[in-house]
Formats: structure tokens, sequence, C-alpha cells
């Protein structure tokens, strides 16, 4: 009986001599910290963005007041737009525009002046001076001139009649224009008004070309287009711009 007692004891000890227990480490006061600290920063970073993009869109909202951005911030904001768009603040608002230019024609050209006689040979008593030129002519239309008349306005739609395009500025670009050659004859001293002479006659050229080339009708047509954005941006729905030609 003894013996059989002091087996069951070797057996048992045995069996708890094998037995370990697990325990998982906890977290330091630091490492709960960081943790702690981590979460924080993410609620900020997400509170700054919220923020930011709140921010981003008030401002687009404020700004967006023409064409497709208009529609799509009314669209976003259900917002509606109400505008003044009687006659006589249409008319102001084109009054305030004032010249507009709308085209510019370049010109690069050679012209030729001289002095000849009816009697005896240019190389004895002749003057002749050629000219490299370069120019522009810019034209639009004087929307200052537009008068209460030439605006009508009937609820969503408004027609506008442009005063005549005209050019504004014809000149030669001193710092392009040169005197190519000069050649005067054996017995006459230069002729210092030449020169200007040529010059005047070149820009005579520059308006002529420019008109021949179209340029008025191309700045009616370019102002008219101009103006017919202007106006629906005003909420006008139907538009038509003439005249002027």
């Amino acid at each position: 009986m003894g013996r059989r007692s002091q087996r069951i004891r070797r057996a048992i000890s045995t069996y708890f001599d094998n037995i370990y227990v697990k325990v998982n480490p906890s977290l330091t006061t630091s490492e709960r910290r960081g943790s702690g600290l981590g979460g924080l920063t993410i609620l900020l970073a997400v509170f700054l963005g919220l923020l930011i993009g709140a921010g981003a869109l008030a401002i687009f909202m404020h700004e967006a007041t023409i064409g497709i951005w208009d529609r799509l911030a009314t669209k976003v904001s259900g917002r509606t737009r109400v505008m003044n768009v009687s006659q006589p603040t249409v008319v102001e608002k084109i009054q305030r525009l004032e010249r507009l230019d709308t085209v510019t024609y370049t010109m690069d050209k050679v012209v030729e002046g001289s002095r000849t006689s009816d009697i005896l040979p240019d190389f004895l008593v002749g003057d002749k001076l050629i000219l490299t030129v370069h120019g522009q002519a810019i034209a639009g239309v004087d929307l200052s001139q537009v008068q209460s008349s030439d605006v009508t306005v009937n609820g969503k739609s408004v027609h506008v009649r442009l005063p005549p395009a005209q050019i504004f500025v014809s000149a030669l670009d001193s710092s392009k224009t040169r005197v190519f050659s000069r050649s005067t004859g054996l017995f006459v001293p230069v002729d210092p008004n030449l020169e200007s002479e040529v010059r005047a006659k070149a820009e005579q050229e520059l308006h002529d070309s420019a008109q021949a080339a179209g340029i008025l009708d191309t700045a009616h047509k370019n102002a008219a287009a101009t103006l017919t954005k202007l106006l629906l941006t005003f909420g006008f729905e139907q538009v038509q711009v003439d005249g002027g030609r």
C-alpha cells in the first residue's frame, strides 16, 4: 500500500512539472501613451482635412460666378442667382468696357521714296531711300459709344446694336524699321525730310493694307462674340448682337 501511494505521488509530481503558463506581457505606460497619441494624430489630421475642404468649397462658391463654374456651383449649393438685367444696367455695363481691342494686323514691307529730276539723271541730282518697315494696326469697337437706343431688353432676351468697328492704332515699330539703302546724286545734298515722308507713306500703306485684309469686319465679329459671352453671364438666354458694319 505504501509503495503504491509513492508511485501515485511521483506520477502527479511529474505531470505538474510539465505544465507551464504562458503570460502575455502587459503594455508599459510609455507604450500606452504612444498608442493614444497615434489615435489623436489621426483624428486631428481628419479634422484638418475636413476644415481645409470646407474652406476650399466656400472660396469656390464665392468666386464661381462665370460660365460652367457658376452653373456647377449653382448645382452643388442649390443657390439661385438674381441679377439686375434692366436695360439701363446692361447699357452701363457695356459702356464700361470702353474701347474693346479685338484684332491686330501686322505688316512687314519694303517702302521706297525718292527725289528725281525731269532733266538730269538720278546719279547727278536724285535722292532715293529704301525703308524696311514693321508695323501693327489694332482695331476694335468703342463700346462707350453704345447708346440706350442701341440696347433692347425683353425678359430673358437682349438685342444690342454695336457702333462701327474702327482702327484705333496704326503705327510703325521704330525698333524694327530701318533704312535699307540711301543713294544721293553728286550735285545735291541729302534731303532731311525724305525719310519722314517715306515713314508716313509706310504708315498709310499699313492702314490701307489692314482695311483691305478685312480687319474691320474681323473686329466686329470678335467684339460681337465677346459681348455675347458677357451678356450670357448676366442670365440672358437669348442674345443678339449686330450692327457696326
